[in-house]
Parts: C-alpha cells; structure tokens; sequence
C-alpha cells in the first residue's frame, strides 16, 4: 500500500481488495493477454489447413506453457518498458512473447504469434476471462458468504416476532427471521442469474469479418477455428461483431452486480434502522473508539461503510453499462480507458460486501426492546378484529376499527373489552381474546423455509 495513494481501493482499503490484484490490476491484463496470444499461437500449430506453421513439439508446448506460468511483476515491468517504446499495449505483449521465443526452438514460428489479430481480439477474451474468473473465483466467494450468514441469522431468529413498520409508522407484526429471508431470497435470485451469465468472444480481425486470415488462407475454415478457440476459454463464441466486441454481455453482468448491491443498499438501510430502534444490538469491540467527543458511542459504520461503496460501485459499473455498449461505426477507442475501470466498480461492491459482512456478525437480536415496542402497540390488531368481522357481516368493520384504533392510544384492556361485546362466533372471540401483538405474525416463522428451496 502506499501512504500516497489516490484511490481508497490501493490506499485505505488495499488488504481489502487485495484478492482482486490477480484479475483487476494492470498486471492481471497483461498476463491475460500473453494467455490468449499464446493459446492462439498452440490453436494455430493444431490447424492442417495452415501449412507454414508446423506442429510444436511437447517441449515446445512446455516452453509456452512456461511463459504463462513464470509471469510476474518482472514479466509485466519488461511488457511496460516495450510499451514506452511502442506506446501500444497489446502490440508490446506481442513483442514481449517473441523476445521470449527467441531464443528457443520456436524462434522460426514466432510470427505466428499476434497472426491475423487485431489488438480487440487479444483484449476482448482477456477481460471476458477477467471480469469472469474474478467475480467467480473473489466476488461471488464472498456474496454467497454474506448470503449464508444473513440465512443462518434468519434461521435463528426465525420466530423473533417483531413490531414491522411500514411507511415508518406501526404496522402488523412480523419476525427478525422472515424479513431478513426476504433480502436473503432476493440475492439468491441475482447470484443465480450472475452464475448462469454468458461471457462472449470474438475473434475475427479488424473489422470482425475476418479479412487479414483468407488473405493468407483462403481455404481454411476460419469462422471454425475462431469459434473453438473462443469456446476453448469456456467462453462463447460471438460471430457478428465489428473491431469490437459489442460489450452487451458486460452490460448484463455489471446491472446483474448492481441489483445485487442495491438489494445490500436496501438491506445495510433497515440493518441501521433496527439498531437505532434498539432491535440489535452491536458487540464492543475492545479498542474501538465510536465518537471523538461522545464516549459512550457504538456506531453502526460497517452498514454505512457498505452503503457508501454501494453507490460508488452502482454510479461506475452503471455508467459502464451504458457506455461499453456504444461505439462509432465499426470502432472507437473510448472504452479502452473505460474497460481499465472495471476492477474499481467491482473492488467497491466487494468492499460492500465485506463492510456488510463484518457488521452482521456484530449485531444480537435485543428481545427487551422488540418486546417494549409490541406490548406498546396493542393497536395493531385492529387488522384482525375487522377482517373477523367481514367473515362475520359486520357492516363497515374497518370503518368502526378505524374510528376505534386510529391514532389513538390503545391498550389490552381497551381490545378486550371491545371484542368482548362483539357478535361473533364464540371460537372467532377466544381466539382474537388470546391475540397478542407478538403472536400475531401469521406464517411469518414458515416463510423462513423458501431460502432454502
């Protein structure tokens, strides 16, 4: 890390974001890149229609397979130091792979490497396998953590009944358990969809039609040995495109994240809410220090640390969407420097992720303060009694409750003797008489078991 740092990402929070390096940083795109030059290189030495390129030996195939894996930061400082010569990052790749040939036995099949390509074929597969392997292998690792502690909590306090607040005011009870399933539900539906997302490649020269290969080999089957060599990244294989890849994917795996963070939004809010409501409580952490002036302070900053990078990553990865998406005519250059902000946009959302996380795991349910707010809130069974009464025939039910119940101050005795004079049958009345705030949450505690389905 260092002190100077202008972004949080490599100053503040860089243990944090640490996991990211291998995919995001500017070292992770150059060794993509030196991986979809060599494997084109090996695919071409496979292809029988393309004479002057022989076959490669085992040892030869070593000697690729040993560029890739002996890339380090000196590999990437030596693809820099071309690049100031070349001012042209992927075509210093090539020359850093030719460099490395040289003085091998695959110095006569060196210009083969970078055959036919233009610079968007080498990046395009690069930030497909990036983007990909980085949400795969750091981004979902942790989502479905976050995920799993927010079930676990919904299990445990699956029959917590609680007083729920809708438009902030007193409203029919519910449990901890069930309102924490319901983010617990709707994450779940992102992550599958970000799981199942497609990642597109393209691989077909300048303009996307392939013009440079059958100027050289005209009777290969170009549209196949394009197709398998994309799909042999595990990626799929997009034959309409023009210089670039049209990005539609990303556009789809970036708003996929940014419901994901929205949804963390929504639930890092009412987190906070039910601290200040004294729903929660936070452990102390021994040390830690909440206010400058105020001693007694424990703040809930994890939640509000996740809402912060929340919108930092929803406004970049947003603005990504909609620009990668764009290009004039067959190519323009402006998403070069717009693709090198999608290891930020993903970093804050982790950041997110994490903040969240840390702040679930420091949170107890405090029973005393749930159970104060529904033994002051005996007015919520109103909802009960009136629906009683529809069943019944009562005439304009709601429009007794509501001249009953309304902003007024009700207690248990007040509800009791009112339901005490009703018409109604017998069974009807002992059971709105045994009624209480905390034992009316309908099938709250059930609905818990859809997270697991």
């Amino acid at each position: 890390m260092s002190i100077r740092a202008i972004s949080p990402i490599d100053g503040r929070y860089h243990k944090r974001s640490t996991p990211l390096n291998n995919y995001f940083s500017e070292y992770a795109l150059m060794k993509y890149r030196v991986i979809v030059e060599i494997a084109w290189l090996k695919h071409l030495a496979k292809q029988d229609d393309l004479a002057e390129i022989r076959a490669l030996t085992d040892d030869e195939l070593s000697i690729l397979q040993g560029i890739i894996e002996g890339f380090d930061d000196d590999s990437a400082k030596a693809i820099k130091a071309i690049e100031r010569t070349t001012n042209h990052d992927v075509k210093a790749v090539e020359y850093y792979i030719k460099q490395e040939l040289g003085e091998t036995s695959l110095a006569d099949v060196s210009e083969f490497v970078h055959f036919a390509c233009t610079s968007e074929d080498i990046n395009n597969l690069a930030y497909a396998m990036m983007v990909r392997d980085g949400l795969m292998d750091v981004w979902l690792q942790d989502a479905h953590e976050l995920v799993a502690t927010v079930a676990e909590k919904a299990e445990l306090h699956r029959d917590v009944a609680i007083l729920a607040h809708t438009h902030g005011q007193a409203a029919s009870p519910t449990t901890m358990g069930k309102e924490l399933a319901v983010y617990v539900y709707r994450w779940q539906r992102q992550l599958t969809q970000l799981e199942n997302q497609d990642y597109l490649g393209k691989f077909s020269g300048a303009v996307g039609a392939f013009n440079a290969h059958l100027s050289a080999y005209p009777d290969a089957d170009w549209v196949h040995i394009a197709r398998t060599f994309v799909e042999s990244f595990g990626l799929e294989f997009n034959p309409l495109t023009t210089q670039i890849e049209a990005h539609d994917y990303l556009a789809e795996t970036f708003h996929s994240v940014m419901r994901f963070n929205s949804i963390l939004l929504d639930f890092c809010r009412d987190m906070w809410a039910y601290i200040s409501m004294g729903y929660f409580k936070q452990r102390v952490v021994a040390g830690e220090v909440g206010s400058s002036t105020m001693p007694h302070k424990v703040n809930p900053i994890d939640f509000e640390n996740a809402e912060a990078n929340v919108g930092i990553s929803n406004s970049i990865l947003g603005h990504l969407a909609d620009k990668l998406m764009v290009s004039r005519l067959q190519r323009d250059l402006s998403d070069s420097s717009a693709l090198r902000n999608i290891g930020v946009g993903i970093a804050h959302s982790h950041l997110a992720l994490l903040s969240a996380q840390k702040g679930v795991s420091k949170v107890d349910i405090n029973q005393q303060a749930i159970s104060q707010d529904l033994d002051d809130a005996w007015e919520v069974l109103a909802e009960p009694i009136q629906t009683v009464l529809r069943k019944a025939g009562y005439p304009n039910p709601y429009e007794k409750l509501k001249e009953l119940t309304r902003g007024a101050s009700i207690n248990r005795d007040d509800l009791q003797a009112y339901i005490a004079d009703l018409l109604i049958a017998e069974a009807d009345k002992q059971r709105l008489q045994a009624m209480t705030p905390a034992s009316y949450i309908g099938l709250a505690d059930e609905l818990v078991d859809f997270i697991g389905e």
